[in-house]
């Protein structure tokens, strides 16, 4: 597997605050990775030691196969990046603003930046608002400029800190559609959040940080193997449900209102409708789920997460 990023033991201490801890990051070429984690778990630092805006107190990065930052100026060209929000002349238009960023690329033909910039304008939907100053933008379409602003070239790389921010539901699927669309033509993104339920809409690929460490990463199957499934019973006596599942062996077994909830473990699920009905427990519903990226989230952290915000 060739890796479009990888990091070893990448390290960030800003005197007595270690913001990343050893982190050893890989990114698959042509995945969506989603870096996940709430805000101030490390993320947005470590993409900017990624980019070559921060130095690494330790580690090593790789991007696109290059070693970072030495190979800067050659890799950086084919890399998009957005990062810690957009940020552009407010007086000028969009177009303009996207305008004075393909005049700053020297590997580009300045005959063709009218093609270039109204083809990502389109990518993103603002070619309708191109003419209007920047100002007047609101935050969603601020963010969308800057997404297009990535996008004045061919990437084989994306880096999107934080891309729906200020994006209303349609805005937010639009970028989902962007990202599918730019993985189709063969560019790697990687799409930091901390909107556990678009990770998981989005992406392929996840790693999970929680306070400065990369504590697991891999496919979104991959992850859920580690959580066990649960069982749950929906029944108008669930305490007695619950009393059953212990007996049969099941373990973390819980009690709501017509329900009784366990992870399953060795069970068979069938035994356990059996035995509530062989009791006398009427079992109105029987369910058994895989676990949602929440939950694994929780096991590795112990905390919960906001996923609808």
């Amino acid at each position: 597997m060739t890796a479009a990023v990888s990091t070893a033991g990448l390290t960030k201490r800003f005197r007595h605050q270690l913001a990343v801890d050893s982190v050893d990051l890989l990114v698959p070429t042509g995945a969506v990775y989603g870096f996940l984690g709430p805000n101030g778990s490390g993320k947005t630092t470590t993409i900017r030691m990624l980019l070559g805006l921060v130095t690494p107190t330790a580690g090593r990065v790789e991007l696109l196969g290059r070693p970072m930052p030495a190979a800067a100026s050659d890799v950086l060209a084919r890399v998009g990046a957005l990062v810690e929000g957009p940020a552009f002349h407010p007086y000028l238009s969009g177009r303009d603003n996207l305008g004075r960023l393909d005049a700053a690329d020297r590997t580009t033909d300045p005959r063709t930046a009218r093609v270039r910039i109204d083809g990502a304008l389109d990518r993103v939907g603002l070619l309708a608002a191109a003419t209007k100053r920047y100002r007047a933008y609101s935050l969603g379409m601020r963010q969308r400029l800057a997404i297009a602003g990535s996008l004045l070239r061919h990437r084989d790389l994306l880096v999107l800190d934080e891309p729906t921010n200020g994006l209303d539901p349609q805005g937010t699927r639009e970028v989902r559609s962007l990202v599918a669309s730019l993985t189709e033509e063969g560019t790697t993104v990687l799409v930091s959040s901390h909107l556990l339920s678009e990770v998981q809409q989005m992406c392929t690929h996840i790693g999970v940080m929680h306070v400065g460490r990369l504590v697991a990463q891999g496919t979104s199957a991959e992850l859920r193997a580690g959580t066990e499934p649960e069982a749950v019973v929906e029944t108008d006596q669930p305490r007695e449900a619950a009393r059953i599942m212990r007996e049969l062996g099941l373990l973390d077994v819980r009690v709501a209102a017509g329900s009784a909830t366990g992870v399953v473990g060795a069970i068979a699920p069938e035994k356990i409708v059996a035995a509530c009905v062989h009791q006398g427990v009427p079992v109105v519903g029987f369910r058994v789920e895989s676990p949602s990226l929440e939950d694994v989230f929780v096991s590795l952290t112990g905390e919960g997460f906001d996923v609808s915000s």
